[in-house]
């Protein structure tokens, strides 16, 4: 999970005539005017959108214009001077709404994109970022020539089931489990794993972290929120206001999620297992001293493409 805490831009009064023209808290009253093409309308959008300091206005109106009106992007383009109707813009308007309270674009279309899968996504949910890739990219080299085999995988905190799947997509022998203590996300996990045809490899299990598994595993991989409590309030609104506080807070010092999953992980994995825990910045030299505490020796790190510690390997000591 992304810990921005750069806090949104104050909102600027629009000018009559755009989007919010009619109301004096322009995120409560955005509007479409008829008569525009679709091109016009996702041009409007993106302009409102950059006035409110939305990181990537462009992007995010063109996702929300294809969205309300069921059009990918080579559609939007062959029908870029068609005129909305005035349901189109009353559903493109709904849309810009709740963007424009930072609800994240990903929430809005109800699924996101991870490692080449569609994932769906519920409240319960925590978005899954591109950052958390790296996890995967981690744990696929740390595997070197067993990609083939049997393995057994454990995905502790699952969520929407992003990591386990993204494995299980790459390990075609690979089996695997997924746990999260809520019932909602399990059942959006579930839902993910059959959508993409892997239902047959994947189970999942209500539980703390790996309190409720037996091992011996040979892949444990976890997300866990890494967030300073004291922290949470100076997130960026997308992530402070829209993603699970579980899924964000990390305890008084953001590290209480590595102290539980380090001696679960030290149980569960086979002798020749191997853990890989996405990290927060900075917090590398601090879950070290908690994995080697416990009897994990951490083998490797992985940057992501900021630059970032991202993973740590680690595997059991004899």
């Amino acid at each position: 999970m992304s810990e921005t805490t750069r806090s949104a831009r104050r909102p600027v009064a629009p000018r009559s005539g755009e989007i919010g023209a009619a109301s004096q808290d322009p995120c409560q009253d955005p509007r479409i005017e008829g008569g525009l093409s679709v091109d016009a309308a996702r041009r409007r959008l993106a302009r409102e959108f950059r006035r409110h300091g939305l990181d990537a206005p462009e992007f995010d109106a063109r996702l929300l214009v294809g969205h309300a009106l069921g059009l990918d992007h080579a559609a939007l383009a062959a029908q870029s001077s068609r005129v909305l109707t005035a349901e189109e813009s009353a559903a493109l308007a709904a849309l810009a709404q709740r963007r424009l309270t930072r609800e994240p674009v990903a929430r809005i279309l109800g699924h996101k994109e991870f490692w080449g899968l569609a994932l769906a996504l519920d409240a319960d949910t925590l978005i899954p970022r591109p950052e958390t890739e790296t996890v995967v990219e981690a744990a696929l080299a740390a595997l070197c020539e067993r990609e083939r085999a049997a393995l057994r995988i454990a995905d502790l905190g699952t969520g929407s089931g992003a990591l386990l799947l993204a494995l299980l997509s790459e390990l075609p022998h690979a089996c695997g489990i997924g746990t999260d203590i809520s019932p909602a996300a399990l059942g959006c996990a579930r839902a993910n794993a059959a959508a993409l045809g892997l239902a047959d490899r994947a189970t999942f299990a209500a539980c703390d972290y790996g309190a409720a598994l037996n091992g011996p595993v040979d892949l444990i991989v976890a997300n866990p929120p890494y967030v300073a409590r004291a922290d949470i309030a100076a997130l960026q609104a997308e992530v402070r206001d829209f993603d699970p506080a579980r899924a964000l807070d990390g305890g008084p010092d953001g590290l209480a999620a590595y102290r539980a999953i380090a001696p679960q992980a030290r149980r569960l994995l086979a002798p020749h297992g191997i853990l890989v825990v996405e990290l927060g910045f900075g917090r590398v030299a601090a879950v070290r001293s908690i994995f080697a505490a416990t009897g994990l020796a951490p083998v490797a790190v992985r940057h992501d493409l900021s630059g970032v510690v991202r993973a740590l390997v680690a595997r059991p000591l004899p």
